[in-house]
């Protein structure tokens, strides 16, 4: 019997955990062989998918668009797309809040473990380089985000993987196209149509290498943990961000039963690999090429919805790194500014996060550099920010592989929902083998 994909990507998994933990016993010198020898194989994967994401929003988009033949349909969709994920991400930013508040995850910690915590992380690279970010993302002015959807040059765009400046110039695009007569805008259709073709099989041939991939990638996540008894000490907080993220999956698959009436097993059975890969790679842009393979093929949505809804969520819909925020703002609090502990800035923390998640790069703990926002939205003391960053440094990529998974499948939840209040949700969808075709070629 033929195993199924995720299936091979657990064992994958699995494998790299076990792995990762015995070079670790070895020493440095398992820990140097995982890095030199292991993890450029995960890097490599994690490059063969930004390289296609990139083109097939641009082909899935354009494509997408010219196929509506109408353009108040693209009003529509994109009004409940938005609507849905404002709706999910303002949810995730409200469940993460009660649960911090009611678990209360920062009381009791001890001055030496929090003294510990300081020492180590305060001035680390890391904490550094995030500080710093988000002190550029403040210097913008109040309409710079506005401003970016906007490219100068599409190519410049292109090369730098500027989500929001694609997305706009495909919808463009797919408008002007429609715009035109059809005998002028056919060739450039067919173009696109040919482009996404080709580039879903690339998903199909670089998926095949995803359960070796997902090996190196969590051997090496292994080895950077070097002090356990840290983690162990933010038991407590990463306890309440992983309970909160997965009520979030929990209220997805509620969703997807009581609106589009499937299964939530099926749901998750056809999923699973996205998911894997988002936890594996701490990043929904990375694994956006195949969440639009298994949410076209094996979910049923059609292209022209799953075009638009999965690259706009990849960039504005972060329900996982909302969530994420909402308890690390009030867990940080609740540890060093106890007082700032007020209804009226949770209330603030809610708004900031929600417009944050907008902004947040699809990328690796791109969060933490939004909470630094949202804890600078409160007054939050900025002598304080690094010891604040440095409480939840140490369990931050665990806990960004989690909430990539939630974003993910929020993506997928969505597309289905606007999929079916467009009646273009299909019962029977047919995946698509990388061999299809390979008999008449070979």
């Amino acid at each position: 019997m033929k195993l199924a994909l995720h299936w091979k990507i657990i064992i994958g998994m699995v494998l790299g955990i076990i792995f990762g933990f015995i070079m670790n016993s070895v020493g440095d010198t398992g820990r140097g062989f995982v890095s030199d020898w292991i993890a450029p194989f995960g890097k490599i994967f994690i490059n063969l998918l930004k390289l296609i994401a990139v083109p097939l929003i641009l082909a899935s988009l354009i494509k997408g668009i010219s196929d509506l033949k109408d353009i108040s349909k693209i009003k529509t969709m994109g009004l409940r797309t938005i609507v849905i994920y404002v709706g999910t991400t303002l949810i995730a930013i409200i469940i993460g809040l009660t649960i911090v508040n009611t678990l209360k995850p920062g009381e009791g910690m001890s001055p030496d473990t929090i003294e510990k915590i300081k020492m180590k992380y305060e001035n680390d690279a890391g904490v550094t380089d995030k500080l710093m970010k988000a002190s550029a993302q403040n210097d913008a002015g109040p309409l710079q985000a506005l401003v970016d959807i906007f490219p100068s040059n599409i190519f410049v765009s292109l090369g730098e993987a500027k989500m929001l400046q694609i997305i706009f110039f495909a919808l463009f695009v797919g408008i002007c196209l429609l715009l035109i007569p059809k005998k002028k805008a056919k060739p450039l259709v067919r173009f696109f149509d040919s482009l996404n073709e080709v580039v879903m099989k690339m998903v199909d041939l670089i998926m095949l290498f995803a359960p070796y991939a997902v090996f190196a990638l969590m051997a090496n996540v292994i080895i950077a943990f070097d002090d356990t008894a840290i983690l162990v000490k933010l038991l407590a907080y990463a306890g309440c961000v992983v309970l909160g993220l997965a009520l979030m999956i929990g209220f997805y698959l509620i969703l997807i039963k009581v609106y589009t009436k499937k299964s939530p097993m099926w749901f998750l059975n056809k999923i699973a690999p996205a998911q894997l890969l988002a936890f594996s790679t701490s990043s929904s842009a990375a694994t956006l090429p195949v969440t639009m393979e298994r949410v076209e093929e094996h979910l049923g949505v059609d292209k022209e919805v799953s075009g638009f809804v999965l690259p706009v969520g990849a960039t504005v819909n972060m329900d996982g790194t909302s969530l994420y925020q909402g308890i690390a703002a009030v867990f940080i609090m609740q540890v060093i500014w106890p007082e700032g502990l007020t209804f009226t800035n949770q209330l603030v923390i809610i708004a900031t996060a929600l417009l944050a998640s907008i902004g947040s790069a699809a990328v690796p703990s791109a969060g933490m550099v939004m909470l630094v926002i949202v804890l600078e939205s409160i007054g939050f003391p900025a002598e304080l920010l690094p010891i604040g960053l440095a409480l939840i440094f140490a369990v931050d990529r665990p806990l960004d592989m989690c909430r990539t998974v939630v974003n993910v499948t929020g993506d997928a939840t969505v597309s289905m929902m606007v999929a079916k209040s467009l009646g273009k949700l299909h019962d029977n969808p047919k995946p698509k083998e990388w061999d299809d075709n390979y008999e008449a070629v070979k």
